[in-house]
């Protein structure tokens, strides 16, 4: 019996050794300072994220025509799928309804999967860049 007692105290005083340097421990505080150039780079860099014309991005057509046709297939791929952004654009001549702003390759082909079986002459491409004036 005494040895389990002098064990107990043994793990007892350990215990209480822990916990005193624990609440002894010394309190510090981090101090952030930032630059006010960082606000206005943030501020140009989602500028230039919501031009689509500039972003290296894949997006996926799924009809290209009148504008009466790409409301219709803009407002039943609405109502299908809400995973990717949809938009209708307009280059001449035709009325084009595009989906997603994929980073990847990969990314787009694994909706282009999704969306053929709606759309079955949906297709991924590169939008060009528009040029500058």
């Amino acid at each position: 019996m005494k040895v389990i007692t002098r064990i107990s105290v043994i793990i007892f005083i350990t215990l209480n050794i822990s916990l005193i340097g624990r609440l002894n421990a010394q309190n510090s505080s981090v101090s952030i300072t930032k630059d006010a150039k960082i606000d206005e780079l943030l501020t140009r860099k989602s500028e230039q994220n919501k031009d689509d014309s500039a972003s290296k991005k894949y997006k996926i057509q799924i009809y290209s025509g009148t504008n009466t046709g790409a409301n219709t297939k803009l407002n039943a791929y609405k109502g299908k799928f809400t995973e990717w952004s949809s938009k209708l654009v307009f280059e001449t001549p035709n009325h084009k309804v595009w989906v997603g702003n994929f980073r990847t390759r990969l990314e787009a082909d694994r909706a282009l999967v999704e969306i053929k079986k709606e759309f079955d002459r949906a297709f991924i491409f590169k939008p060009k860049k528009k040029k500058k004036q």
